[in-house]
């Protein structure tokens, strides 16, 4: 599998593949889900445990949130925000840059079907911190280079610790392996515990695309007589090895999460300290072997990598009950009933009278 992963190199798209045009920069909705059971213990591996309630995206960043960004702060893309193997590597591609330095345009190709909800690849730390940013300052033309992370234009080099009270961010890899593999009921109602595979499973998974349990887009055997979770066994540049995020419906985490497992392996902040690396988890579309997207799977990389199996997602603050919009609803709540009960009581009036 090593001698694969060396071989491997993009592919050039034909010409005639289709690019979608942009149609401006619309709004980024992230589907969250909701990471509670807080001061949880750790698995044996010593992670997972997290003191409060947080969320993490649902799914993986897709393409078309990725293009959407590029359109939103790349028409000269200084900080080189997409790497032109999401053009031209079919494995992966996804996206298609037009014109030229400081009028870029940025649409999702057609790759064997709309790339369009396959989860972006090609993307370093940096580039996932700068997303954050863009998010924690409301998009549109929100910087890139505060918020979150203070970036002052770097690409490459240590990676910062997150800014304290940021909203929008990389995960902690505590964070990640929680919402990946953690159930607070694995064994039963209050018996928590942690799961091999991010589909609440520890039986090796499949790779059938669908709605059957335990399945992940992960090659499985042994290089070269496996099997693709897209086809066929052997490896071939010119074949799409992504599947749409989501797309193995029967298969979430304990908190709804899909593809922790298997897809592109994902981008984590370790402890949150700087430092010259960053983790990454989860496994990706080539790994052989069942490994590869488990719990045991851990790997540190410089955070300027940009490769075809790596991704991310992100993970947020949960969000505060505003206790004016709570006293409102309790105050509408209250009329509703005052409203009812003066009803009621007019009803029994009236049949008295009668």
């Amino acid at each position: 599998m090593k001698a694969f992963r060396r071989c491997m190199a993009p592919a050039v798209l034909a010409l005639g593949l289709l690019a979608v045009p942009p149609t401006g920069a619309p709004a980024v909705t992230i589907d969250w889900v909701t990471v509670g059971d807080p001061g949880n213990a750790a698995d044996t591996s010593t992670y997972g445990a997290v003191g409060s309630v947080y969320r993490v995206g649902r799914h993986e960043v897709t393409i078309r949130q990725y293009a959407d960004f590029l359109n939103a702060v790349a028409r000269s893309d200084p900080h080189a925000l997409y790497n032109t193997a999401m053009g031209s590597d079919v494995n992966v591609a996804g996206i298609t840059r037009t014109g030229t330095s400081g009028a870029y345009s940025y649409g999702v190709i057609d790759n064997g079907g709309s790339s369009a909800n396959r989860p972006i690849a090609y993307v370093s730390w940096f580039d996932a911190a700068r997303f954050a940013n863009w998010m924690e300052n409301g998009q549109g033309n929100g910087d890139t280079e505060t918020g979150a992370y203070t970036l002052n234009g770097a690409t490459s080099g240590a990676a910062v610790a997150k800014n304290p009270g940021a909203t929008f961010f990389v995960p902690s890899e505590d964070e990640w392996y929680k919402a990946a593999f953690y159930s607070a009921a694995k064994a039963g109602p209050g018996t928590p515990g942690y799961w091999t595979y991010a589909t609440q499973s520890d039986a090796v998974p499949g790779n059938t695309v669908g709605a059957g349990a335990n399945q992940v887009n992960y090659y499985i055997g042994a290089y070269p007589n496996g099997a693709y979770a897209t086809g066929g066994g052997t490896y071939t540049p010119s074949q799409n090895y992504l599947t749409d995020v989501g797309a193995y419906t029967g298969s979430a985490s304990f908190y709804g999460t899909f593809d922790q497992s298997g897809g592109v392996y994902e981008w984590n902040d370790l402890d949150g300290s700087a430092g010259s690396t960053r983790g990454l988890r989860g496994g990706s579309w080539y790994n052989g072997g069942a490994n590869g997207v488990s719990t045991t799977e851990r790997l540190l990389y410089d955070p300027a990598s940009e490769i075809g199996y790596i991704g991310f997602r992100l993970a947020s603050t949960a969000p505060e009950l505003d206790p004016a919009g709570v006293s409102a609803v309790l105050a509408l709540v209250g009329g509703m009933f005052g409203l009812v009960e003066r009803r009621r009581r007019g009803s029994t009036m009236g049949e008295r009278g009668a």
